[in-house]
Order: C-alpha cells, then structure tokens, then sequence
C-alpha cells in the first residue's frame, strides 16, 4: 500500500548541522505529531515513540478527555523536551548554518511547534472569548510575542533558518488546529469510539489525512471538495457541519495583526425542506429587484455573500427539487451562478456542505436525486451516530450529553441536579434499552420535560407505512396509486408542466389527481 513519505524519512541520510545527532529522531517525530491527525491513536503512538521510557501509560489521553483542565503528563514532558531540544538548536545555530534546505524545514516546523504549544493557551482565550461576545473580529494581541519567540530560535549568530512557509501562514494554521480542537469537541460530546471515530472524521474533512501536503499544497483549495452529511434525523449532522465551517483555514494579516475573516460569521445554514423551490433559489443565488412578485430590491444570496473562507450548509439536500439540483450541480462544476432575473455571471469561492436523513440511493432509485448531482456531492461523506448506537456502544455516554444539555437549558448552577433527576428518571422509567427514536434531540425534549414537570413519557406513535411498503403490500388500487405518485412528483417539482412531463400524463389530468388528495 502506498504512503505519503515526509521528506525527512527519506532513504538517504539527513544532512544535519544545527540538530544533533541524538535529537533528530525526536524532532523528526514532533515532526510527525504536528502533521498526524491528533484525534487518532496514532497521536498516543507518536507521543509514546518521543517519550520513550518517560511515557507515562497511565495518563488518559488528552485527545479523548479534552475537556480534562488538569495538563496532561505526557503533553507536560514533550514540551519540556521540545524546549531543551529548542535551546541546543539554536546554540548550534549561533555557530552555523543549517547543513541542508530539508535540516532548515525540519526545524522550522519543529519552532513553529514549540511556539503554537506555547501560546495555544492564547488561542484558546482568543476562541472562547470571540464565541462569549459573538465575533471573532479583533486584534490578535499576542501575535507579535509568538513572532518575536519563533524568530529569536531562528535567527541567531547572523544565521537565518528560512522555509516555504511565512510565519504568519504558520501562526494561521496553528489557529486552524485550536478552532478544530475547540469546535469538535464542542459539537460532538462522548468518549465511546463511536464518538471518537466520528471526531476523527470531521478532523480528516478539515486537515485531509495528511496535513502535511494540506499545508503545502491544499489549504486554498478545499473549498472544492464538497462534504456530505448522513444519517437520521437528530443524530447532529448540523453540529457537524458547524465544527466543519467554522474550522476551515483563515488567513492572518500581520498589518492589522487581524484574521481576514470572522470566523464566526463564515457558517451559512439553509434548510432545504422548509422553503419553497422560489425562496430555496432566492436565498441560494439571490435574485434581482423585478425578478419576481415582492423582488422590491436587489437581493445577494448565501452563494455571494458566503465569501472565499465561508461555507454554505445545505440541509435536507434530498428534498430539493430537481430543477435547482440542475442548477446547483452548475455551480458545484463552474464555481459560477447567476441572481434570479440577472445574466451577469458571480462566482462562488465557498464551500458547500450538504446533509440528509435519507439513503441517497434510495433518491437515486426513486428520481429524486439526479445521479450526477450525487456524485458531485459525495467526495467526502461522513455518516452521524444515531444516539441508540451510541449508548449500545459505551452506556455510560447517557451522563456526559445529559449534562451538557442540562448546562444549557439550566445553567451551570443547576445542571448537576437537573442531570442526575433525568438520568434517574430515564433509568427507572424507560430503560437502558429505549429506543430514542428523535435521537439527540428527543433527549434534549426529555431534559427539558423533566426540568418543567419532573416527568417525561414519550409518545407512542405507530409508523406510517412507507409509500414502497404500501405497494409492496398491495394496499393500493391503481388510482390511487397514481394519485400518491403524482403527489409525490408534484412536491418536488412544484411545477404542472414539468410534473406531467415527468409521468408522461396531459397537465389537465394532473391537476386532477393533485385535486383530490389520495386516501391511504
């Protein structure tokens, strides 16, 4: 199986002037955990391949427990080392230059490492306090003390260690990572493995599995994968898409010492299947004054206001009709949309995420979802946890979410009381096997329930059968049969015309089905 190599792990040996011998195993290793995918195992593994013997096997991983506060050991100990590490480089700096371009990136990285961990405390403070006042628009007050630390271990004895990459790209992207860190954790609560492959997921939709070529060669470009969310209804796809978006890579303008972009202002949710196909256009490319009845003003859409940095999340992408996946799935290929009664062509630099509860091959089968369409949408799929799995996974899952929901709906005053009242509640009254059929969100109405009036008894609702099942079961004769079809054709088109092109029947007869509802 091919891999991607580092250009350190090459088969020749490193030319090395300012590392010593002893250390270049360890820096090529920080090497390694700075690109490596920190929500995997192979972060553990790398951090224990550092240590060596200075491991400490007993400590949780942090990238499991992050909301842990205590320092990690072995975090403690690898920072340790990579300072000491520092330190001798740059005495050997003082003496000499770099022995080879791949020596001077090596231990590029290896600074801009040692000052990322050094101020992630001051990203982290940046991020909370930019959610706490609603804008992450502001002076990056620390910015020029991490330049000042990072250039002092690479300028010394009047020798320059020099790299393909400006430090302020490299201080961007060590906002990337913290944003990453913050926002999935933040959305996606759980120490199951189902959670923590979720996590993993998400991280590789940001940073692509090797964040070394993403640095390199992919940052600007990932607005053109689109990702597409699955799974049922409640189970989080929005969270997902949120810590997505609000994760992507901005980038810093050391004159104004600002990002270029609020990060909290790059999301653009739309929901798909609460909109009718005329607003759905609307909202999505805008239209122009005049181009419709109550177009009283010309009106930008999510695909031009979303921005180079911004991502536009389509949600319940299954229920739209036909006729917009056409001119969607234009954009997708072109990057290039017009405004409802416009000609003039806009380009979107975005990105789209897209979600559904449904099978997307069941649309495929059913001509509700233009096959091309999907395989634009499908570069990068990631599929939610439904909440029963969850529990059936790790039960103990049930306390952590109740109490991160209880902190929201009660505060944080309240919130252990609230927590252990639902937690006891659940337990004697529905059972470790309930079903939770509205996943997440059924049990954010339980905690809400309990908070109000102490009790929660859910509702015991029989499914419908679903329109394959009916025919399946011959339950239909064939009118209505054809009554149900056309409703169904009609609720995606929205159009007569195009309804009965569709099914080949005369507009007139249409109308006629769409008159009288069919009876189940």
């Amino acid at each position: 199986m091919l891999s991607h190599r580092p250009f350190w792990s090459t088969v020749e040996p490193m030319k090395v002037g300012i590392i010593p011998a002893a250390d270049l195993a360890f820096v090529q290793t920080v090497n390694r955990i700075m690109f490596c995918n920190h929500l995997l195992p192979e972060r553990t593994e790398l951090e224990r391949e550092a240590l060596g013997a200075t491991y400490s096997a007993s400590s949780r991983p942090w990238n499991v427990y992050v909301a842990n506060r205590v320092e990690d050991a072995n975090l403690a100990a690898l920072f340790s080392r990579v300072q000491v590490t520092a330190d001798r480089c740059r005495a050997n700096l003082a003496r000499r230059p770099p022995a080879s371009a791949e020596e001077a990136t090596l231990y590029f990285n290896f600074i801009c490492f040692f000052t990322y961990y050094r101020y992630r405390a001051e990203f982290d403070r940046f991020i909370r306090e930019a959610h706490t006042r609603g804008s992450g628009d502001g002076v990056v007050d620390f910015y020029e003390d991490s330049r000042r630390e990072t250039l002092t271990y690479l300028n010394a004895g009047g020798h320059t260690v020099q790299s393909c990459y400006t430090y302020e790209r490299m201080f961007a992207f060590g906002f990337q990572i913290r944003r990453a860190f913050f926002h999935i954790f933040h959305f996606i609560l759980g120490t199951s493995p189902a959670a923590m492959r979720l996590r993993a997921r998400v991280w590789h939709s940001i940073f692509t599995h090797d964040a070394e070529r993403y640095l390199r060669a992919l940052m600007d470009r990932m607005s053109d994968i689109i990702t597409l969310i699955t799974g049922p209804s409640g189970s989080g796809k929005e969270l997902v898409a949120r810590a997505i978006a609000l994760s992507r890579f901005i980038p810093f303008d050391p004159r104004t010492q600002r990002f270029q972009e609020d990060f909290l202002r790059t999301f653009h949710p739309l929901n798909l299947s609460a909109l009718s196909p005329t607003l759905i256009e609307s909202e999505l490319f805008g239209h122009r004054k005049g181009a419709f009845t109550g177009a009283l003003a010309d009106y930008p859409g999510h695909l031009e206001t979303c921005g180079p940095n911004g991502t536009v999340f389509l949600d319940e992408i299954g229920d739209v009709a036909l006729p917009i996946q056409v001119k969607l799935l234009r954009v997708l290929e072109i990057r290039h949309f017009n405004r409802l009664g416009d000609t003039r062509l806009r380009k979107f630099e975005g990105k789209i995420v897209a979600a559904t509860n449904r099978n997307p091959a069941e649309l495929i089968q059913q001509g509700l979802l233009r096959e091309d369409f999907y395989y634009r949408l499908c570069a990068d799929r990631i599929l939610t946890v439904a909440l029963p799995t969850l529990l059936a996974d790790s039960p103990v899952e049930l306390v952590p979410l109740v109490l991160h929901i209880a902190r929201k709906v009660a505060g944080d005053a309240e919130a252990e009381a609230l927590t252990a009242e639902t937690c006891q509640w659940i337990d004697k009254t529905l059972g470790s096997s309930y079903a939770w059929r509205g996943n997440v969100r059924e049990l954010e109405q339980c905690v809400r329930n309990i908070m109000v009036h102490g009790e929660y008894y859910p509702e015991r609702t029989v499914a419908t059968p679903t329109f394959a099942e009916q025919i399946e079961a011959g339950n239909w004769t064939a009118d209505t049969l054809l009554r149900h079809y056309t409703a169904r054709v009609h609720a995606r088109t929205r159009n007569y015309a195009e309804t009965a092109r569709l099914l080949a029947l005369d507009a007139r007869t249409v109308k006629k089905y769409l008159a009288s509802p069919p009876v189940a």
